[in-house]
């Protein structure tokens, strides 16, 4: 989270004395998207009451207090609901061998609403299986893929295309080289690792995550992705 921004943001809000509903719902939104630390938290919490401190002595000093108690009020909300959610957790994975495959083909299945694929290629039938029995199972597919390797021989972009998975590609000479997924907008898959058969026998790396920030901002790249090759 950028403080600076926010204490600007809080800053103005301050401006007439008072946190309107659009003002607190703003703010809401903002701590959403970028969730902060408690230790974040805590720094926002004191610059809200240094900014009322400073303007204690003028006769205002009773709306100063009412808008300090409802920037403390968002805030507390979203420190309830970060205490209230599951510890992150994370592991890595490597090849040589299944671990990666295996990761892989779990996490797919474990899939209950999306699956945001992002991947340099895919060639492992058996992922684009698992790829497919998550659409079966009401699971929104979308996957970008790089333009040339989607050509490969053994590609399954085409099966997974004509099977009403929604696919996009990048479009130009560079590579679309990324290897990540985000699924249900909770766990994070990325690394070295090709979702290809023979990358189970090349030195291979895959970590899984539900770290909220590194989840948020790998979404963000795959939308900011999304629309870049939508068109």
């Amino acid at each position: 989270m950028d403080l600076e921004e926010l204490d600007r943001a809080l800053r103005a809000t301050l401006d007439d004395g008072r946190l309107s509903r659009t003002e607190r719902r703003a703010l809401s939104e903002v701590l959403r998207e970028y969730p902060p630390s408690q230790s974040e938290l805590g720094q926002l919490r004191a610059r809200a009451f240094a900014l009322v401190e400073a303007q204690l002595s003028e006769p205002r000093s009773r709306s100063l207090l009412a808008w300090l108690e409802g920037v403390i009020k968002v805030m507390a909300q979203h420190e309830t609901t970060e205490s209230a959610a599951p510890a992150s957790n994370a592991r890595a994975c490597f090849s040589p061998g299944d671990a990666c495959l295996a990761a892989i083909l779990g996490e797919l299945d474990r899939a209950k609403e999306s699956a945001d694929i992002c991947v340099f290629t895919i060639t492992d039938d058996r992922i684009a299986n698992a790829l497919l029995g998550a659409q079966r199972r009401g699971v929104a597919l979308r996957i970008i893929t790089d333009n040339d390797k989607q050509y490969d021989e053994g590609s399954d972009i085409a099966r997974l295309r004509d099977a009403g998975v929604s696919i996009r590609v990048d479009g130009d000479e560079r590579h679309m080289h990324h290897k990540f997924a985000v699924l249900d907008s909770h766990t994070l898959l990325s690394g070295s690792y090709n979702w290809t058969r023979g990358a189970t026998l090349n030195e291979e790396n895959l970590i899984l995550t539900t770290e909220r920030r590194l989840v948020a901002s790998f979404a963000h790249k795959f939308e900011a992705l999304w629309t870049r090759f939508g068109h």
